[in-house]
């Protein structure tokens, strides 16, 4: 078996100190960037192999973070990890990354296989019916954790995501704006934060204009292109024959309008339709998607910097955190026309 390059194997190589080497293998602004390009190339050239776990037990850090989401598929979520990574890149962190949908025990088994690679810290959207306890466990064994889009009840850590309720009132104020007094939401579920919140949104807005609340036109759910694809049965086949839909998010929407277009709709003209999250395909739909940008990036962003933060010794204020959400006009919502 060959031998291990060792870091004297470069100092010697290069006529220089392994001291040197040390630093300029963990881009330390002590070493000159011309020289920490040469020792690099050089390591390189050798076969230098880096030993987190030997850093590990000199730093008390394995330079490991954690991230779990319910689904990394969703782009909502893919745009808050690519928000992450980046700001993690500029920290040099590693992250490993883990989808739980929704299941306790699977998002259990990560945060303990977190825990034995001795990971500094965890960013997560924690899936439904987390207990705190989960949450504390990490805490107490020294892997602080951060939470993005969904919060939980009991749990002071801190917390970004965007303020849903106030978002999904932008879209159904915009609804109204343009008539319509009939309008269904499609998607979602009262089991995490956000559902309850964008529902409450939708709720505040209705009656803020005077509008009854019929429970009836609330479709649950759907939170894929698929879910709002078979939802579009249900919304059609509603006898309030609604004339608009504010949906849960992007996807939700999209599959929704090729449900109702299927059925021989036009939306935007014949029902109006929103969605939520802006994602890059809301603006390249057909229609346009009308849709309420909620930050992810900001998010991620904001999330990853608190982690580093704490990790450096200062702390993020706990609690939640929110982003003020955007509204994007586009073509799929359009003047009320009562359906006969």
């Amino acid at each position: 078996m060959a031998q291990k390059v060792k870091l004297s194997t470069i100092a010697e190589s290069l006529g220089l100190s392994t001291a040197t080497i040390s630093l300029a293998l963990r881009d330390s602004p002590l070493v000159a960037a011309d020289t920490r390009e040469k020792i690099k190339d050089q390591a390189r050239a050798l076969g230098y192999i880096y030993n987190r776990r030997a850093a590990s037990l000199r730093t008390s850090r394995s330079g490991i973070i954690g991230v779990v989401f319910h689904d990394v598929m969703n782009p909502f979520y893919g745009e808050i990890l690519k928000a992450i990574e980046s700001e993690l890149d500029r920290s040099r962190q590693t992250f490993i990354l883990s989808n739980h949908y929704d299941s306790v025990e699977k998002q259990r088994t990560f945060l303990e296989t977190l825990l034995q690679l001795g990971s500094d810290g965890v960013i997560m959207s924690p899936a439904i019916g987390t207990p705190t306890e989960d949450l504390k466990l990490a805490e107490e064994n020294g892997m602080p954790a951060i939470l993005v889009a969904r919060s939980m009840d009991g749990v002071d850590m801190p917390t970004f995501r965007g303020d849903d309720s106030y978002g999904i009132s932008l879209a159904t104020n915009h609804l109204i704006s343009l008539g319509h007094r009939t309008i269904a939401m499609v998607g979602g579920t009262d089991q995490t934060s956000t559902g309850r919140d964008r529902y409450q949104g939708y709720v505040n807005a209705l009656r803020k204009a005077g509008i009854d609340v019929d429970p009836n036109l609330r479709i649950p759910g759907a939170r894929s292109k698929q879910g709002g694809f078979e939802a579009a049965v249900n919304f059609l086949s509603l006898p309030q024959k609604p004339t608009a839909a504010v949906c849960w998010n992007d996807l939700v929407a999209i599959g929704l309008m090729n449900g109702i277009s299927r059925a021989g709709f036009v939306p935007g003209k014949d029902i109006s339709v929103t969605g939520y999250d802006d994602l890059e395909e809301a603006s390249i739909s057909t229609p346009s998607l009308t849709t309420v940008s909620n930050g992810q990036a900001e998010v991620g962003r904001l999330a990853a910097r608190a982690l580093l933060d704490r990790l450096a010794g200062s702390h993020e204020p706990d609690g939640i955190h929110l982003i003020k959400p955007e509204m994007r006009i586009r073509q799929s919502t359009g003047p009320c026309i009562p359906r006969h």
